[in-house]
């Protein structure tokens, strides 16, 4: 039975149907069904359905009809509702169309757009009735129904019974009668009960006994609507001619054969020629007037045994035609059945003319060009006679649904709204509802109280809440993962674990086939690191340098301090920065404190200025081994002695190691002689005392004597000069007197000198006069000597030489600067070790 509304989904109500709309509703049809419920004992039918989802859908717009929205209901019907403008302007539209298409009156009329019931152009909807059709424009009261007044329905009921309906105004078709009948008989007559009047028509389960039409059996059937059946009683009988017996039921004993009659008519000439029959078989055709075959002619006194002659005039029968007469001499049998006569014929449209026989049509080639009924295709048939046929093909418009075309033949005017009803269920299919085809795009699918069959694969299948049915993918899990860590912490966050592969969408049914992905379980997402603050101490487990950290990112750290740990020399600490320490952790990647690298700055003896070469270490420093140079007393060669072992001697014993044994050979201060003593340490004994011979020259050098040097040097004494201050070359010159022969000598070589400078002035004047006039640079090019081959060997070789030194040279210098490079590295470490040594002092 239709309903008020189409049921939509709950979740499409507005704002007008909600709150307290579900308890008026309610209590409306409990006031709808008062009358019916007392009339019918309090029991309502199973399959009543009066009330369904708000605001149903107009299927002309395909807009809801809002409880404000003046109606229009089918209610010879489907008693589907639609707005009442949009129901004039279609049965307008319709009847318009109709009475276009057709010259009678009669034919003017339109239809309900869902169930096609025909409706005369007086019925067209001209005003807002309630559904009982008592009151017009009825107001919307919240305590009613919409659309209805609020009195009794009182609508004649069907079938007609002569009670009417008890319900208030309401919707859709009127309940079965309710009314009691004290005394309805049952089909077959023989018993009667109180029944109500709706089903006062019942059955006694006794045999009918009713007699059946042959007269003889009764009725065996079980008390039922309606006439009885045939009479199926087995039995043997005969055919109407008597040639055939057959075993039949009773309903069909009189039969016909398939044999021919072979009676005789009442001529007693003739044989009957029909099949078997029932009855006589009546007179000879051949009896009564006899005439010839065109009846032109007539023969009297002839029997029925006698061939009746022909005229031999025209037969002069008319033929199919209708026109022309039959042009053979009387014939027995038919006439010709095709008419030979020319005639001037017209095509049927009337465009041509032309001689043709009589039998044949005239058609002409033109095709029509008038537009059909359905005002959007042309005719086009060929000669046409102006009543062209309803247009063949079909409309396949697309209707307002948008999902269908019009099946209909091409019409004109708007196609009908489309008829079919789409449903809409949940993702098992238990819950369900149907909707106007065109309504489902705003529909969202109705909410089912069945569980959801996918379970989840987290590791809180058992700890989570079975959720309801749905489409898409299932709820999220909402439990924390408490997965533990192997610090011992658990994961704090929402659960992450797999999901399992989600429902399908929910999508109407598609207008294109898609292939269907498999859609599989989304992986979970590891656990995010362990979040939990906790405690770190530093490296070097200083006091009062604990840091709060995330437990994932927990690691032990540098502090700002330095390591302090005694190094393995026992004389200082560690510099480091804090770092794990090999004694307090297992750890691999434990780094030792620091090797003492500084050199050992223990205090050596007062005689031994050399560091001890060793690194710093424990204990006493090792005895000096450096090289001490110390020169003989002579200076004439070098002793080279350990530190230890010199400056553990006594004076006197390195005096004497010193001594090189052979002669002194140091220069006397006051002569240029050597000291002919043994080496020994301070002076030399004999500086007055030389006896080593010396030439004595005059100041010209042109007298010499030998002399003892002990008396030149009182010679210079006697004379006021010092011996010190005299050069060796210069020394016993001058201390004896000149001779007449020394002052001739002396003036010849003055004059000799005199004259060699005044030539060597005179030379280069002389020269300078002869030298040739210098020619231009042309003729100076052409004058160039060429090089010899020796002399090219030559000057190759020197440029390779100087090549070569010059990358010597190079060489030597980048040397000499890596060198000192690491002597500025060194001196730069050694000024570290002394800030670090006065920061750290040793113990």
């Amino acid at each position: 039975m239709t309903s008020f509304a189409d049921p939509i989904s709950d979740d499409d109500a507005d704002s007008s149907t909600s709150g307290s709309d579900g308890e008026t509703s309610q209590s409306s049809s409990s006031a709808v069904l008062a009358g019916y419920l007392k009339a019918s004992g309090g029991e309502a039918p199973s399959n009543l359905k009066l009330q369904g989802g708000p605001q149903p859908s107009c299927l002309i717009c395909l807009c809801r009809i809002r409880l404000a929205d003046p109606v229009w209901s089918c209610g010879a019907s489907c008693f589907s509702l639609f707005h009442l403008p949009c129901i004039q302007s279609w049965s307008l539209h319709s009847s318009s169309s109709s009475a276009a298409s057709s010259s009678s009156s009669s034919s003017s009329a339109w239809s309900c757009p869902k169930c096609r019931f025909p409706y005369p152009s007086s019925l067209v909807p001209r005003s807002y009735l309630c559904f009982c059709a008592k009151l017009q424009d009825p107001p919307l009261d919240p305590w009613l129904l919409p659309h209805s007044c609020g009195a009794v329905c009182a609508r004649p009921l069907h079938p007609a019974c002569g009670h009417t309906c008890l319900l208030l105004c309401h919707p859709g078709p009127c309940p079965p009668c309710p009314q009691l009948v004290p005394h309805a008989p049952c089909f077959c007559g023989a018993h009667h009960q109180a029944r109500r009047c709706a089903h006062k028509l019942f059955s006694c389960a006794n045999f009918c006994n009713k007699p059946l039409h042959c007269g003889t059996h009764p009725c065996r059937q079980t008390c039922h609507q309606g006439d009885c059946p045939p009479c199926n009683v087995k039995g043997n009988y005969t055919c109407h001619c008597g040639k055939l017996q057959q075993e039949r039921a009773c309903s069909e004993r009189h039969f016909t054969c398939h044999n021919p009659c072979d009676g005789v008519h009442s001529c007693s000439k003739h044989n009957c020629q029909r099949g078997c029959h029932a009855g006589p078989c009546g007179d000879c055709p051949r009896q009564g007037r006899t005439t010839c075959p065109c009846g032109k002619q007539e023969y009297k006194g002839l029997g029925c045994d006698v061939e009746l002659p022909t005229c031999g005039s025209t037969c002069a029968k008319f033929l199919k035609c209708g026109r022309h007469k039959c042009p053979e001499r009387c014939h027995r049998g038919p006439c010709v059945e095709t008419c030979r006569t020319v005639v001037i014929k017209s095509c049927k449209c009337g465009g041509s003319k032309k001689e043709v026989p009589c039998y044949q049509d005239l058609t002409c080639e033109r095709k029509c060009q008038r537009i059909r009924d359905c005002g959007r295709h042309a005719c086009r048939r060929r000669c046409c006679d102006g009543n062209c046929p309803p247009c063949p093909e079909i409309c396949d418009r697309r209707l307002k649904c948008g999902n269908h075309k019009c099946p209909s033949p091409c019409h004109r005017g708007v196609c009908s709204p489309c008829p079919l009803m789409v449903s809409i269920s949940c993702l098992c299919g238990d819950a369900h509802f149907e909707v106007p085809c065109g309504t489902e795009k705003n529909q969202k699918p109705p909410k089912c109280s069945k569980k959801c069959p996918i379970s989840r694969l987290c590791r809180h299948k058992l700890q989570s809440r079975p959720h309801k049915c749905h489409y898409g993918a299932c709820p999220p899990c909402k439990l924390v993962c408490a997965e533990e860590f192997s610090c011992g912490h658990s994961c704090k966050e929402r659960c992450h674990g797999p999901i399992p592969p989600p429902n399908p969408e929910f999508t109407l049914k598609p207008k294109k086939k898609r292939l269907e992905r498999v859609v599989e379980a989304t992986p979970g997402s590891a656990c995010s690191p362990c979040k939990e603050i906790v405690f770190v101490s530093c490296f070097g487990q200083h006091l009062s340098q604990e840091r709060p950290m995330v437990c994932a990112n927990k690691r032990q750290f540098s502090c700002d301090n330095l390591c302090g740990n005694p190094l393995p020399c026992g004389n200082h600490y560690c510099t480091k920065s804090c770092h794990i320490l090999d004694t307090q952790t297992g750890s691999t990647y434990a780094e030792p404190c620091e090797e003492c690298t500084l050199p050992c700055q223990k205090d050596r003896p007062a005689w031994c200025s050399h560091a001890c070469l060793l690194p710093c270490h424990v204990g006493n420093c090792a005895p000096c081994k450096a090289l001490v140079k110390r020169s003989c007393h002579c200076g004439s060669m070098k002793h080279v002695f350990e530190c230890t072992y010199y400056n553990t001697l006594s004076n006197e014993e390195q005096l004497r190691v010193r001594a090189c044994g052979g002669p002194c050979h140091r220069k006397l201060p006051n002569c240029p002689h050597l000291c002919s003593e043994i080496c020994h340490p301070g002076q030399c004994p004999s500086i007055d005392l030389c006896t080593k011979k010396v030439t004595v020259r005059c100041s010209c050098n042109g007298l010499k004597k030998e002399w003892i040097c002990q008396d030149v040097l009182k010679a210079y004494k006697n004379s006021g000069r010092d011996p010190k201050d005299i050069s060796k070359s210069q020394f016993g010159v001058g201390l004896l007197a000149c001779g007449r022969n020394c002052i001739k000598e002396v003036q010849k070589d003055d004059s000799e000198m005199y004259l060699r400078k005044t030539h060597e002035i005179k030379e280069p004047v002389a020269e300078a006069v002869n030298v040739p006039k210098r020619k231009r640079r042309r003729e100076r090019g052409k004058e160039i000597r060429h090089a010899s081959r020796f002399e090219a060997i030559k000057t190759t070789f020197t440029r390779c030489m100087w090549v070569m030194l010059v990358i010597l040279v190079s060489i030597m210098l980048a040397y000499w600067c890596y060198k000192g490079i690491f002597r500025l590295s060194d001196w730069m470490n050694e000024v570290d070790e002394q800030r670090l040594r006065k920061r750290f002092p040793r113990l």
